[in-house]
């Protein structure tokens, strides 16, 4: 544990970079797609390709991440990712890329993140100090920040001045680097609570029972995804309410994309700066409710309210960004090391869920509730859900500072 500081510093070097080329080829693709179909079912479809991988195979490739070197899973599936994207670039060097193929390439690309993030969250535990996880978490948040700040800039610059394929190998070189990190770096395995291999199924239910057997952590658990069921659903309209209620312009609509990414480093610098003694617990309750009232009074706001919506849309992201760190660390707290791939895969998969169902209802929320309306109801919900989880005794008490 003395040299962890090194280790993490060698890690996010090699991340960092792969994030940073992933996110910006993400934008260019959708960039690409919305230039070549001008259709929001095209880029919704893309989107599920990219999502719906993660959500059918995180319950299983949680039991193989917990039963395989964490290292090497990382490794693997980095370099999968990479494979897939050279093989994307090829079929744009040779100009017979088709619509499909980018599907199917984001789906394949996908089952590779299905292995990558939670071996990462998983790894965590095993080569830092208990204390130092909500910071670690912190600083995870900061380096998706600034991807998240750079990457759409920096997509949109390169598919105006490079061939789409020359883009896509930015993705490439990112992935490769990352790998290599992790060869200067050792990862620890878990200690094995049995040496006898079960089958998956019974691993999957070993790693949902490492949850539900404490009713605090299967509460907090409960009320995250209750909380993303009406988070995503609303992060969808951001670029509709800006386009149709504050009648912005495409670059207002990139602008509350960065906004909320600005807040959201700041939420993880925060978050990064030192060890706190608050009960993390009240930092994720607290930030349901913020968050609740950033949607809530944007949804309020008259048509020449631009300025405030970006204001809370600021707010929306620090709110997040301090329960992601929040919520990372007290899983990895929570749970043994030996389960952690398993319960950060199946959190994940549930996580997606949502993500889809806001992909395909967003017409519904958009034309039948009213893009403000449902910003007012989702927000409302939300104060709900973090009010009802500070008056759940058994959640206050599984983070409580003696």
């Amino acid at each position: 544990m003395n040299n962890w500081k090194k280790v993490f510093t060698i890690i996010w070097s090699g991340q960092f970079l792969s994030i940073l080329t992933s996110t910006i080829v993400n934008f260019a693709v959708i960039l690409w797609i919305s230039i070549e179909t001008d259709s929001a079912e095209m880029l919704a479809f893309a989107a599920i390709a990219a999502l719906l991988p993660q959500a059918v195979l995180g319950p299983v490739s949680g039991v193989f991440i917990d039963r395989w070197n964490r290292k090497k899973v990382m490794m693997l599936a980095d370099s999968f990712i990479a494979l897939c994207t050279l093989i994307l670039a090829f079929l744009f060097w040779l100009n017979i890329a088709q619509m499909w193929h980018i599907f199917i390439l984001l789906g394949l690309r996908s089952v590779g993140s299905a292995f990558h993030m939670p071996a990462m969250q998983a790894s965590v535990p095993l080569l830092a100090p208990e204390e130092q996880l909500t910071r670690i978490a912190g600083i995870n948040q900061m380096i998706i920040s600034i991807a998240n700040i750079a990457g759409p800039a920096l997509g949109a610059l390169f598919i105006t001045i490079w061939d789409m394929q020359y883009v896509l190998l930015l993705d490439v070189v990112g992935a490769s680097i990352a790998v290599i990190s992790l060869l200067f770096v050792h990862i620890p395995d878990p200690e094995k609570t049995s040496e006898k291999v079960k089958n998956i199924l019974y691993e999957m239910k070993e790693g949902a029972m490492s949850v539900l057997k404490k009713r605090g952590l299967s509460f907090i658990f409960l009320y995250s995804i209750l909380a993303t069921f009406f988070i995503m659903p609303v992060s969808v309209l951001f670029p509709l309410i800006t386009l149709r209620h504050f009648e912005g312009n495409a670059f207002q609509v990139s602008l509350i994309e960065v906004v909320w990414s600005i807040g959201a480093l700041a939420g993880g610098a925060l978050m990064g700066a030192r060890v706190y003694s608050i009960n993390r617990v009240i930092l994720i309750n607290s930030m349901y409710i913020l968050l609740g009232l950033s949607f809530l009074f944007s949804g309020l706001l008259s048509s020449d309210g631009f300025v405030l919506f970006a204001i809370f849309t600021a707010i929306g992201g620090i709110s997040g960004a301090v329960y992601n760190s929040s919520f990372t660390a007290i899983v990895q707290t929570n749970v043994e090391p030996s389960a952690l791939g398993r319960v950060f895969s199946m959190f994940f998969t549930i996580s997606l869920i949502p993500s889809l169902i806001g992909l395909i209802g967003i017409g519904f929320f958009a034309d039948n509730l009213g893009i403000t309306t449902s910003f007012i109801l989702c927000g409302a919900i939300l104060i709900f859900i973090g009010s009802i989880a500070f008056m759940t005794p058994s959640t206050m008490k599984i983070d409580k500072k003696e």
